[in-house]
Parts: structure tokens; sequence; C-alpha cells
């Protein structure tokens, strides 16, 4: 069955991912890129097409989820897939259900750190970011993903919370991932043998290996890539703005606007002091 590493964009997948496949699918614990394609994403154009789903087709795609996730229910093992959709279960559309989802690892990141990283990412200003984290969005196809439904960082938040009613849901801040990587790991493996419902048992030697190889620092060195952008015209603002070069640091005390941080704390009042950021 089915552990979703779910996650806003720009919140941390990424490394989640690394430390499960480093520590699952090797023998040694040693990271490499090809490890990752042991989980994949989803919505994913490959896996609709096994099941004949026209992938130009949203609204077929949309009704074929729980058909395509079905080729991972295998009730004896765990699959993992990463996602950056919310939660949703409509009438029209049902992402997944509890025969396909043994649990969920929801990535969550500080949203005043997603806006510079978004806004970096993605050569947009600040403002463009914002106006991205608070209202409901689609991340939309390419040649291997699907459109994938975000809706706005509040409702992809708190969507998740769904399987907390189930014991089926571990809530992982991508700042204690940074901070404290092995105790926050760890909580994880167990959480994934709690969802096995197996006695817990840590391989100390792959685990060691496993942090050494996906640390932070290591991690940005092999996925960076140097970017530059032209100064560019804030719209609310009028004024020529740079994008932000982030370099190995992401913080936005030093980067975010007053206004940009004054309408976060207000908008995402309740969710952040729920996680601890205000």
């Amino acid at each position: 069955m089915i552990v979703w590493l779910a996650s806003y964009p720009k919140s941390g997948n990424t490394l989640v991912r690394s430390l499960l496949s480093s520590y699952i699918f090797s023998k040694d614990g040693i990271f490499n890129f090809e490890l990752l394609k042991n989980i994949k994403q989803f919505p994913n154009n490959s896996l609709f097409k096994q099941i004949g789903v026209d992938t130009n087709n949203d609204e077929e795609m949309y009704k074929n989820y729980i058909n395509t996730q079905k080729i991972f229910n295998k009730k004896d093992s765990i699959r993992f897939l990463k996602t950056h959709s919310c939660f949703m279960n409509t009438k029209t559309f049902q992402f997944t259900d509890r025969h396909n989802t043994l649990g969920v690892i929801y990535i969550v990141r500080d949203p005043r750190n997603i806006v510079t990283s978004h806004s970096h990412h993605f050569q947009k200003t600040p403002h463009e970011s914002l106006e991205s984290l608070l209202s409901h969005q689609v991340l939309t196809k390419d040649a291997r993903h699907c459109t994938t439904y975000l809706g706005s960082w509040k409702f992809h938040y708190n969507s998740w919370k769904v399987f907390r009613r189930f014991n089926k849901y571990l809530l992982v801040r991508y700042e204690d991932l940074i901070n404290d990587t092995e105790k926050t790991f760890l909580n994880i493996l167990k959480f994934i043998a709690h969802l096995g419902r197996v006695k817990f048992s840590l391989d100390k030697k792959k685990f060691e290996n496993t942090l050494k190889t996906t640390g932070f620092e290591k991690m940005q060195a092999l996925e960076a890539k140097e970017s530059f952008a032209e100064a560019k015209e804030d719209k609310n603002t009028g004024k020529k703005i740079k994008f932000f070069n982030m370099g190995k640091r992401n913080d936005w005390k030093k980067l975010l606007d007053k206004n940009i941080k004054e309408s976060l704390d207000k908008e995402l009042a309740d969710e952040m002091k729920e996680l601890n950021y205000l």
C-alpha cells in the first residue's frame, strides 16, 4: 500500500525522499540519484498511460486517480509516492482512499521561507510568490507530470490532516529535518514501522551512511545550479528588483519585505502558531 510523501512545493520533499531512498533501497545506505527513482511522483503521466488513460484529458485523469494507484496496492508491501497535490475527496474528484493509502508523511516549511525560495526557484518577484502561496494554484503539466492541484498553502496544509484521525499521519517540519536530521529521520522510520505493524529495528551502519551522504550541504552541492536573474519590475510597488540569489541559505528574516511578512503573519496566523512559527 502507499505511504505518501506530501508537501507544498519547496518544502523539503526531495530531502526526505533522499533519506528514505538511501536507507531503504540501497545495500549500504550511501546515496546516489538513481535511488530516487524508487519513489515516483504522483500524479505522473507514465502511471496513467499504463492503464490506458489519455493524459491530455484532465477530467479522465481525475476519474482514474484511484485506478492508477491500484498498481501499487499490494497489501503485503509498502510503496512510497511523492506528491505536491493537496488532499481532496469530492463527488467529482477523489485523490486517494483508505484501500490504497497506508499513511502520509507530511513535510511542512515556514511559509515565509517558501516565499523567498519560490521567488528564487521560479524566477518570480516576492509579491508574485506571495500571491501564489495565498491563492489556489495548480502545477501545470509537462512531459512527465500531470496537472496537479495545489490549492493555497493554507488549504494544502490543512487538507492532509484528515489522516490524523486514523493515526496514519506524521508531520515533519523542514526546520527540524535540517537542524536535527538524525532525530527527525529516526521518527520517520519508526512511523513507517508503525504503519507496517512491524517491530522497529535500526541498521545503525546504514543509518549513519544515509545521514553522511544526504547532509544538507551535500544535497545542495549536488542539486544547486547557478542562476542569476535580470531586474524586473514588481507590479505592486513599481520598483525594479532583483531575484534572490539564495546560495546555500534561505533566511526570510534577511530577505523578506516587511509588508510581505505582515501579510503572511495575518493570513496564516492560526497555522503558523500551530506549527510554532509564530
